[in-house]
């Protein structure tokens, strides 16, 4: 005897309903990050994990021709399309005590490593590009020593409940930047194409160079030596993100190239020209000084005790207005939350998404640098966006994120 619909139903779904083989969802809004305000009246069809079709016009198939479909009524939510995290540390786990974790066993970090996995998916985080973890000595038939999160990275390929991955290798930086044993140290300018080679030999697909030194007023590599490294990358096909909060490592990472800025909470209008004629991306992560505030109210560190406050918000003024200064130079944006090797947490994207909103970026913008530019600076054209024919990544979420962007916390529904 044939299965009815329902029953088919009930057999397939032992989770989110989205996980069913195949849902159509109508009458939902939609925030894809192009447009400046929601398309209202849309519907999705999910055929085994692929995007079938998006309906806009206020149609959709008929139910009763698509056997054993999941229909979901989405009146009242929005549809976002899978964000893309371009800043993550997935072997950590964030917090006011972040940097002191670096230094945990490679037990705590892979375990810290999968809960991370986990909140992403939950709050509807598809990708994410991680730019630096520690090194540790992996078990195994060949026993090497290695970036951690190359190891999550591996683990994850075919789970269809973690994030797809691009994964530096760790943080390259001038000896005496970092603590002992926290980062890959080099001595001169000129070991840096070595370190890049070793990263990549080692199954890194990008490479991260941290570009603020001893001397916050001079870089601690030349553009010359940086451009060296970008060239050793980009002749293997991988990506240069280049860490630089304050102004003489953003100059440096500009003149040479490299794919990405992180962080840049220092820029100037020369610098952003630099950036935008050597379409050098920049990664926001804005939220982070939010997070040292609310800090000032929860934790008994002396660098967040409440007489921080002024220079945390001077801080933040800073970054906010390089951001900007950004944005009105064309630069590409990308937003990560920096969790992990920064304060946030996994699961907090949206906070470096409200963030720039309240830094004056309009909200489509700031949605499309959580999705399709992020996907762009992957170098993955689908991830981030509603592609018919590719995986069906999106969330549901209560409310228009184009209008309140604390509705990317307020997810409903994701797969």
């Amino acid at each position: 005897m044939s299965k009815t619909a329902r029953e088919l139903q009930m057999e397939v779904v032992t989770g989110s309903r989205l996980t069913a083989p195949r849902v159509l969802i109508t009458d939902a809004a939609l925030a894809d990050g192009h447009s400046p305000t929601v398309t209202h009246g849309v519907s999705l069809l999910v055929e085994d994990g692929l995007l079938a079709g998006v309906w806009t016009d206020g149609g959709h198939p008929d139910p009763s021709g698509l056997p054993g479909v999941m229909e979901i009524d989405g009146s009242g939510a929005t549809i976002v399309p899978g964000l893309v995290d371009s800043h993550a540390h997935l072997a950590l786990p964030g917090g006011a005590n972040w940097t002191l974790r670096g230094f945990d066993p490679l037990e705590s970090l892979l375990a810290v490593g999968e809960e991370n996995g986990e909140l992403m998916v939950r709050a509807g985080i598809r990708w994410a590009r991680d730019v630096g973890a520690p090194r540790r000595a992996i078990p195994g038939p060949s026993p090497s020593e290695r970036a951690v999160s190359l190891v999550l990275r591996e683990r994850w390929l075919e789970r269809r409940d973690r994030p797809y991955v691009r994964a530096a290798g760790t943080w390259i930086t001038r000896t005496g930047t970092a603590p002992d044993g926290a980062t890959y140290a080099v001595e001169h300018g000129a070991d840096l194409v070595p370190a890049v080679q070793r990263q990549l030999d080692e199954g890194a697909d990008l490479v991260k160079l941290v570009l603020d030194g001893p001397d916050a007023d001079t870089a601690p590599f030349t553009a010359d030596e940086v451009a060296a490294a970008v060239r050793a990358a980009h002749e293997r096909g991988a990506k240069v993100a280049a860490h630089a909060t304050v102004m003489s490592g953003a100059r440096v990472a500009a003149e040479a190239g490299v794919d990405s800025i992180e962080h840049g909470e220092q820029l100037d209008a020369d610098v952003a020209a630099l950036m935008a004629a050597h379409d050098v991306a920049l990664v926001s992560t804005l939220g982070v000084e939010h997070s040292w505030l609310s800090f000032t109210d929860t934790s008994t560190l002396t660098r967040f005790a409440k007489t921080e406050v002024p220079a945390i918000t001077e801080r933040l003024e800073i970054a906010a207005e390089s951001l900007r200064v950004a944005d009105r130079a064309g630069v590409r944006i990308a937003a990560g939350s920096d969790f992990g090797g920064g304060s946030l947490r996994a699961n907090q994207l949206a906070w470096t998404v409200q963030a720039m909103v309240g830094a004056g970026i309009a909200p489509h913008a700031a949605l499309a640098a959580a999705t399709w530019r992020g996907g762009e600076l992957l170098g993955l054209p689908h991830a981030g966006r509603l592609v018919p024919g590719q995986p069906a990544h999106f969330s549901l979420v209560h409310g228009d994120p184009l209008s309140d962007p604390a509705a990317l916390w307020r997810v409903w529904l994701t797969r």
